[in-house]
C-alpha cells in the first residue's frame, strides 16, 4: 500500500474514532481520532515532501545529463 493510501486510512479511521467519540460522548475516542485525523496530516506532508525532493533531484539530473551531452 503506498504512503498516501495509509495516510488516507488513517484519516478515515480517525474520522470515525472521532464521530464515534462525539456520539458517545467519549472524549478519550474523540481525542484518539483528532490525533490520527493529524497523524494522517503529517503523513500526507512528508509524502509531498519526498515527492518534490524526487522532482527537483530528476531536474538536476536531467540538466547534468544535457550538459554533459553539450560538452561532448
Amino acid at each position: 500500500m503506498s504512503n498516501k493510501s495509509d495516510a488516507t486510512a488513517k484519516e478515515t479511521e480517525g474520522r470515525l474514532e472521532s464521530a464515534l467519540g462525539e456520539l458517545t460522548g467519549d472524549a478519550g475516542h474523540q481525542l484518539k481520532g483528532k490525533a490520527k485525523q493529524v497523524q494522517a496530516l503529517a503523513m500526507n506532508a512528508a509524502e509531498d515532501l519526498k515527492q518534490g525532493a524526487k522532482s527537483v533531484a530528476d531536474k538536476v539530473s536531467d540538466a547534468a545529463n544535457q550538459l554533459a551531452d553539450r560538452l561532448d
